[in-house]
């Protein structure tokens, strides 16, 4: 008999968003597993130039995934808002409508991403040397835009309902299987990088289906019945209106990194290399306070969703000040153990230092990242997406652009490029830190 779920309405606030988010923390963990296995294999076994055929990838397909995410993040919103209210027909609705989003969303970004992955390389001046390489990983990669897709779709579903366990073991499940698979198409069938891309979509398909079947087989009232997919409309204009702002914001952001990959491409492989593979580090150090925002967002959609306001003002208090404190220990470890978490991706010495320049220059400003996330993660789960939003493009993608259009030629520095970051961070958590306290975003 399958555990119910409790709502995030009752109870210790800061058990309940702990305990719901360290399910997320493991999920999330095994998550980034996926294409850091892909670049630690790669990067070992294949060499930089593999390496940074796989690193300049990986803004592309985020500003694909991203808009699609963001969008999905929306249901979330809305399916945790009916699940605190105990709304059974309009949580049955949402389910569904969702659910058939993301069957038309997936089959369009696979045709959108194999087509158009080739140029928008080009765009960002990708070297010739790497150009193949980055092709073929893109376009295997998205033939399995579906399972992505799903994936998200459903695990949004059962977050938003408070189960972060089911999406974790299935995670662990399909980690073990992308391992196995990348050192065999790798290794054993020597397939190159695009090998790597092939592992990833058959383990994703395989989460997507473990997290269908325990949606299929539930007895709560968020259970999937295949029969009952369609669109609702109203329902489906409510999750546009929550989730769009969060899938333009997530896509543009996702452009502006294109952008500044092209500037790190311009640089040369062993920029690329070494800038790739502080991403994963990042990545990996960014966990907790992603699984914390997470917590957030679905806290405060079910107590709002409940009238319990005060509840989701200390909620959404504690999330802020947990993601706060853990980012800035996480940034303080990869500031100093920078070196061999860089050498675990590529050992040539000149990709080892581009790493720790990068995260020598960022590490210790993961406060002000996670401050911004985490304000936007309260301001989503309210259903107040616009804000986050226009903040957001105006700091991480105008300023981030302009900054560098204009400091680029005057300095030809790659440190213009590692600096961007934290001066954006710093912009977006001044600007959320003056609205968040105007605004009677929980008011009744």
């Amino acid at each position: 008999m399958v555990k119910a779920v409790k709502p995030m309405t009752s109870g210790s606030i800061w058990k309940r968003m702990t305990f719901f988010a360290l399910p997320l923390l493991l999920g999330n963990l095994f998550q980034q597993m996926y294409n850091t296995v892909d670049s630690l294999i790669v990067g070992n076994f294949l060499g930089s130039s593999a390496l940074a055929a796989v690193s300049s990838s990986g803004s592309l397909i985020f500003m694909l995934i991203g808009f699609l995410s963001g969008i999905s993040s929306g249901a979330g919103v809305i399916v945790a808002r009916f699940f605190g209210a105990q709304d059974q027909e309009n949580l049955h609705r949402t389910v569904h409508t969702t659910v058939a989003f993301g069957l038309v969303a997936g089959v369009l970004m696979t045709a959108a991403g194999m087509i158009f992955s080739p140029q928008i390389l080009i765009w960002m001046d990708t070297p010739e040397s790497v150009m193949a390489n980055s092709v073929s990983y893109l376009q295997v990669y998205f033939s399995g835009s579906l399972g992505f897709v799903m994936y998200n779709i459903f695990v949004g579903i059962l977050q938003a309902v408070g189960d972060s366990r089911h999406p974790l073991y299935y995670l662990i499940a399909s980690s073990i299987i992308n391992l196995v698979l990348d050192l065999v198409f790798i290794e054993v069938f020597h397939t190159g990088v695009w090998g790597a891309a092939l592992a990833t979509v058959i383990s994703q398909v395989v989460s997507a289906l473990l997290c269908l079947i325990q949606l299929m087989k539930t007895k709560e009232n968020y259970r999937l019945q295949l029969k009952a997919i369609k669109f609702d409309k109203k329902i489906l204009m409510e999750i546009i209106r929550i989730g769009l702002p969060s899938g333009v914001q997530n896509s543009i952001i996702a452009f502006a990194n294109v952008i500044v990959q092209s500037y790190i491409n311009a640089f040369g492989e062993m920029a690329m290399a070494g800038y790739g593979a502080y991403t994963k580090v990042e990545g990996f150090g960014f966990l907790p306070i992603n699984s914390f925002t997470m917590a957030v967002t679905t806290f405060v959609g079910q107590n709002l969703g409940a009238k319990q306001f005060e509840r989701t003002r200390k909620g959404a208090r504690f999330g802020v000040l947990v993601t706060i404190i853990l980012a800035e220990l996480i940034g303080v470890l990869v500031f100093i153990f920078a070196p061999q978490l860089i050498a675990a991706f590529d050992s040539t010495p000149e990709v080892i230092q581009f790493g720790i320049d990068k995260a020598r220059t960022a590490a210790l400003f993961y406060c002000l990242l996670a401050y911004s996330h985490s304000i936007a993660a309260v301001l989503r789960g309210a259903g107040k997406a616009m804000i986050p939003m226009i903040i957001m493009m105006v700091f991480w993608c105008a300023v981030r652009v302009t900054f560098l259009a204009v400091m680029i030629p005057l300095t030809n520095s790659i440190q213009a490029v590692y600096w961007v970051y934290p001066l954006t961070w710093a912009l977006s958590s001044v600007a959320f830190f003056f609205y968040y306290k105007k605004a009677n975003w929980a008011g009744n």
